[in-house]
């Protein structure tokens, strides 16, 4: 019975030995605005995430403002609707503008988490404070389902649209 316990701990350490490799190699790659994108058989994850020499207050108002979304991300072509929690949004991308994307805004932690998404994902928009006007921002979208396999090929990269968003971000806050 020892062994067996002591086969199980081992067991777990290695897991999370691995998770935390991967979660360490992954964050890493998902820096300095350039995208990295995870392929399972269900979902697909791009992250990026872009060091912002502006407060969290700062980059919070710009992207919980949907009326002026257009006038400084160039992968939006436009947003419909307020940007608070339990509102829906309407959304069209560059990636695919004949596309109206309906999201429901569904967490908003004031200046540093917002989540929107639909039925088949969801994008996570989240501020990191690193000193006193600088944040690291970092945005996920996931989507993916048991039917994912069968629309997956009719689903463009988002790794340029992603480390777009980011720039442009990043350039619009930072000129203030």
């Amino acid at each position: 019975m020892h062994s067996v316990t002591l086969l199980l701990e081992n067991l777990k350490m290695k897991y999370v030995v691995t998770l935390i490799s991967i979660m360490t190699a992954f964050t890493s790659t998902a820096q300095n605005g350039k995208a990295q994108t995870i392929k399972t058989t269900f979902s697909r994850e791009t992250t990026v995430s872009i060091i912002i020499n502006a407060s969290a207050k700062d980059v919070w108002q710009i992207i919980t403002d949907g009326e002026h979304y257009t006038s400084w991300n160039s992968t939006i072509v436009s947003l419909e609707g307020d940007i608070a929690l339990g509102e829906r949004i309407r959304l069209k991308s560059t990636l695919d503008p004949k596309r109206t994307f309906k999201l429901k805004v569904k967490e908003m932690q004031n200046e540093s988490r917002l989540v929107w998404g639909d039925g088949k994902g969801q994008r996570v928009f989240q501020i990191e404070p690193l000193e006193p006007g600088r944040v690291q921002f970092t945005m996920t979208e996931k989507i993916g389902g048991l039917m994912f396999p069968m629309y997956q090929k009719f689903i463009p990269p988002f790794d340029g649209s992603f480390e777009q968003f980011a720039r442009d971000l990043k350039q619009h806050t930072e000129r203030g």
